[in-house]
């Protein structure tokens, strides 16, 4: 009898992915996909449940099908339909704290994976220069999807205390990105012309798809020789990008604006439907925030196939021209860099390359 693996969040593109990928694997017998909603894609072989992780009816899906391993991928940032972002801190924290419940009830659970996200670190004026799995934030966030993962790994770590014989392996992924990318940054980018902190470049790091694809199928696998698929992990690809690369690379010119106003624009873009602006999003564009991902290749045994200009430039592709054509634009504010006095300084992020 092979390995029963159950993957929530399937219907959006992500999980829909993971589970065709998974099914592949060898030694995995059978897939369960569950979320709330029917997925509009295809799942291979793969069989779909539909329930909500919010009600202990998941602990029934859990004991039925004998379920070994749980990729736990319904922590999110972004709505999925109805119900903005009451929903989303239901699923997350909520529909968490039940799917937790239900595995530690079952002896059959065995390796537990959970999405988790780099936001948990906050970023503030006086952080590290690159926060390490150990580091202990500044400032906690304070709400937003960044606290719902705060959250989350609350419960999981009480989880792991609570079940010791369970692996437990939590992945904090930098920014997604890619051609399918669903997130409140991926919808900011997308944006044709990019509010920015006047003043701030901040230095950013994202993750292909892909990449989050590939380093959710080792952590759920068995593990290797040499390597240990449990503890929590920073996942980005090498390198980083400040925020005026970006906006070059895309073709998106910005519009900086003083940081007591931000908050006013991030309110009219959530009035509007845009994008999610929220207190935690205004703080990365303003003081960014770059971790290591020396555990993620040491201990975990993951190489990215992408870094991180490779993954935000795969992003732009999908995205189409910009406003300005990015050698263009990227001329134009060498230009203008070039014709500042040299009494300002150059400003943070000046002579970076596009």
């Amino acid at each position: 009898m092979g390995r029963v693996v159950l993957v929530t969040g399937v219907a959006r593109q992500l999980g829909g992915r993971f589970v065709r990928m998974v099914q592949r694997e060898p030694g995995v017998d059978r897939v369960l996909g569950v979320d709330v909603v029917a997925p509009g894609h295809g799942l291979g072989n793969a069989d779909f449940v539909q329930a909500d992780i919010r009600q202990p009816a998941i602990g029934r899906v859990l004991a039925e099908y004998g379920v070994d391993t749980v990729i736990h991928l319904d922590v999110t940032g972004t709505p999925l339909g109805a119900g903005g972002r009451t929903a989303v801190k239901e699923t997350n924290v909520i529909g968490t704290m039940q799917l937790l419940g239900a595995c530690q009830k079952s002896p059959a659970v065995r390796r537990l994976v959970v999405k988790s996200t780099t936001s948990v670190y906050g970023s503030a004026p006086r952080d590290p220069a690159v926060f390490l799995e150990t580091t202990s934030p500044k400032a906690l966030p304070s709400g937003g999807f960044a606290k719902d993962a705060v959250e989350v790994e609350g419960y999981v770590r009480g989880f792991a205390r609570r079940r010791p014989d369970v692996a437990v392996c939590v992945l904090r992924f930098a920014n997604i990105l890619g051609p399918g990318a669903d997130s409140p940054l991926a919808e900011y980018f997308s944006l044709p012309v990019l509010p920015t902190v006047f003043g701030y470049d901040p230095r950013l790091q994202f993750v292909h798809e892909d990449d989050v694809l590939e380093v959710l199928r080792i952590a759920a696998d068995e593990p290797r020789r040499g390597t240990l698929n449990s503890g929590t992990f920073n996942v980005a690809g090498d390198g980083v990008l400040t925020l005026s690369q970006c906006s070059r690379r895309l073709g998106r010119p910005t519009v900086p604006v003083p940081l007591p106003a931000v908050t006013w624009v991030g309110t009219a873009l959530r009035t509007v439907g845009a994008t999610d602006f929220s207190p935690e999003q205004i703080r990365l564009l303003t003081h960014g925030r770059v971790v290591s991902t020396a555990q993620m290749r040491e201990t975990l045994g993951f190489e990215p196939a992408y870094t991180t200009a490779g993954a935000f430039a795969a992003f732009a592709r999908s995205r189409g021209p910009g406003l300005l054509p990015p050698k263009r634009l990227a001329a134009a504010v060498d230009r203008l860099a070039a014709a500042r006095p040299s009494a300002d300084g150059g400003g943070r992020g000046a002579g970076q390359p596009g």
